[in-house]
């Protein structure tokens, strides 16, 4: 099998970066090397900003009507290459074929919601806020945005950060992960050839060098973090002080809150997938069940539903999660679950050592799951980011909320109940972006924003729905006279009254 060269994205065209660091992009079910990703020279990201910066003084001018037409090619040509980018994202990253559909089809809303820019760009019109006086506003574009992702989902994260952006004129730096970055190319490719013009859409690959000189960057205006809170943290105090605007999206510890009337099958079966889909490699994974009262009693529904999970390659379509992305995240969540037992936790079911058949190298962990979690336990207070599932136990809704609050990241939970009461009231008191009652990842439809609180988020603004379209876009307020031609002035007016 021959190895991907991953080039950059310069104006318009693949360019092959001459960088002397590259990194190879492994198949995480087989360890064999499918691509080789460069790390961009300083150099290389400068030309990308520039280019950026140069179609941005055309492109901002380009009619609403006409982005919204290259929007709505893109959603088509995304939705006829779903099954290609779906192979690109499972050969690299891991996860099943079908997750991997999943995640371009949630990226597509994201496209699908900018083709409505017509309508979303809208400014607001007073008419006579004064004696013959309108007051409107104006939204405009900032310049040069810039995006870095994830691993986790290649395709649905830059999906989150470049088609707004673009659609709200805004010229566009993407870096992609350097672990998984060809189903992201794939995916720039089809929005040039949805009439994304040379300029708008630049990509550079790289590590924290990179990260940091986008931080810095003067010409950007505007930078979007998905990923770890470390990193987000450190990124969002470098372009605050560089000044520009920033939304850093970042860990999490999720929790699925189990109530004793909610449906048991049905409550069970969503936790499970939520917590082991993908291999638990996603910021919105219920990573922690609490189970409120008698709902205790079905914790060995919960250990026997864990134990059939079926664990496979990607391509493997009846699996029910994968590997994890590379040898370096399974040593440390096999270390994290041995940190688990030492520290005092029941191990009622052990994923580490998990061996697939035909597949000896791959970075395969089993479902694993622990009871008797405290919060102070490095299991509870670390973002574990595997297959990994904390129980803890309650007796009361009033205590699963205090649980939950008390925890410093605030980016998902759910709850299983058939009362609307207890629903209505954890969505009230819960102190959490993103509520989900009786759905296990409550991750909005694009068209609503993504709203993770507290430790899991930095800036006001997060991405899609109308959040987005603040984030990518400055208010220009104009207050406005015109004079009839033979209106005589009736003197001086010294006050800041509009008269």
């Amino acid at each position: 099998m021959s190895v991907r060269e991953i080039p950059m994205y310069i104006d318009g065209q693949a360019v092959q970066s001459q960088s002397q660091e590259w990194r190879d992009v492994v198949n995480p079910a087989t360890q064999e090397v499918v691509a080789r990703v460069p790390f961009c020279t300083a150099e290389e990201v400068e030309r990308a900003v520039a280019s950026a910066k140069e179609a941005f003084k055309t492109w901002r001018k380009v009619p609403l009507a006409k982005r919204m037409r290259i929007m709505l090619k893109l959603q088509a040509l995304i939705r006829d290459n779903t099954d290609e980018l779906a192979a690109l994202i499972t050969e690299e990253h891991g996860k099943t074929l079908p997750d991997a559909a999943g995640e371009v089809g949630r990226g597509l809303e994201v496209v699908e919601h900018a083709c409505s820019i017509t309508s979303l760009q809208l400014g607001e019109l007073a008419e006579n806020a004064a004696s013959e006086v309108d007051v409107y506003t104006l939204n405009q574009p900032l310049g040069v945005g810039a995006g870095i992702t994830a691993f986790n989902f290649p395709i649905m994260l830059p999906c989150f950060m470049f088609p707004l952006a673009i659609a709200t004129g805004n010229t566009f730096v993407l870096k992609p992960s350097e672990q998984d970055p060809s189903s992201t190319m794939r995916l720039v490719e089809l929005a040039h050839e949805a009439g994304i013009p040379a300029g708008v859409l630049n990509v550079v690959h790289g590590g924290p060098d990179v990260a940091n000189q986008i931080a810095d960057h003067t010409d950007i205006k505007a930078l979007s973090f998905i990923g770890s809170t470390h990193v987000g943290s450190l990124l969002y105090n470098r372009a605050a002080a560089a000044g520009k605007r920033m939304q850093s999206m970042m860990g999490a510890k999720n929790h699925c809150v189990i109530m004793p009337d909610a449906n048991r099958s049905q409550a069970i079966n969503n936790l499970l997938g939520s917590a082991y889909g993908a291999a638990g490699q996603r910021c919105m994974a219920n990573s922690v069940a609490v189970l409120v009262g008698e709902a205790r009693e079905w914790l060995a529904d919960i250990v026997e539903g864990t134990r059939s999970m079926k664990v496979g390659p990607g391509t493997q379509t009846d699996a029910d999660l994968g590997p994890l992305v590379s040898p370096q995240a399974k040593e440390r969540v096999e270390r994290l679950i041995t940190a688990g037992e030492k520290e005092g936790a029941k191990l009622l079911v052990d994923g580490r050592g998990y061996q697939v058949e035909g597949y000896p190298d791959g970075n395969f962990v089993g479902p694993t799951l622990f009871t008797d979690v405290t919060p102070e336990m490095t299991i509870y207070r670390e973002e574990i980011f595997g297959p990994v599932l904390c129980v803890v136990t309650v007796d009361t809704l009033d205590e699963a909320i205090a649980f939950i609050n008390a925890n410093p990241n605030g980016n998902g939970t759910s709850i299983f109940t058939n009362s609307g009461w207890v629903a209505r009231r954890f969505e009230s008191d819960i102190d959490v972006g993103q509520v989900g009652i009786n759905v296990p990842i409550p991750v909005p439809v694009a068209y609503f924003s993504f709203t993770g609180s507290r430790a899991s988020k930095l800036g006001d603004l997060g991405p899609n729905g109308k959040q987005a379209i603040a984030f990518w876009t400055q208010t220009k307020t104009v207050t406005a006279r015109w004079f009839e031609p033979e209106n005589v002035s009736s003197g001086i007016n010294s006050t800041i009254s509009l008269g």
